[in-house]
């Protein structure tokens, strides 16, 4: 088995390739498809309760710093240091661009079908820390992307910072 320090560069250098081929998208959809066969029925069975309960099993595994709170309608997942991408930054080779993306690629259609909505804060691309916020209520969604995208500075575009699992989120 390979080491999982090994593994993140490894992956890091697959997304370069994709990227560089137009088939990163369809490799994000492609994971996404087999997560469904891992968490769908969880996700659609409980909720964000559901929800909660694989990414504490992801936290552990994975040695993730950060937090997950289940407040009612609302399940922040904040990362203050992924160790995927701390992995990655250590190392020789450049990152891809696009590594953050990895987890939003996977988890917003897997959402999008449990009926859940996502709004991903990915900050700063090249620093390991993010935030998603996920809602099973629409009129939630829409007021913390609202809230959210008030808060970027004016030099940011809001839509390339803060990804929506359903684009009704960003509509007023």
């Amino acid at each position: 088995m390979i080491p999982s320090d090994h593994f993140v560069r490894f992956y890091n250098e697959v997304f370069k390739f994709l990227d560089g081929q137009g088939g990163l998208r369809a490799y994000y959809d492609e994971i996404s498809r087999h997560q469904e066969l891992h968490c769908l029925d969880l996700f659609k069975s409980k909720g964000l309760k559901g929800v909660y309960e694989y990414y504490l099993k992801i936290y552990k595994e994975e040695n993730c710093q950060g937090r997950l709170e289940l407040n009612g309608h609302e399940l922040i997942l904040g990362m203050d240091r992924c160790p995927s991408l701390s992995k990655v930054l250590d190392n020789d080779a450049s990152p891809s661009p696009k590594y953050c993306l990895h987890c939003p690629g996977w988890t917003m259609d897997l959402y999008r079908k449990a009926g859940l909505f996502q709004i991903y804060d990915l900050m700063e691309l090249d620093k390991p820390h993010c935030c998603e916020w996920i809602y099973d209520d629409l009129a939630t969604a829409k007021a913390k992307y609202k809230a959210l995208a008030a808060q970027i500075p004016q030099d940011q575009d809001a839509s390339s910072r803060l990804l929506v699992s359903d684009e009704r989120i960003k509509q007023p």
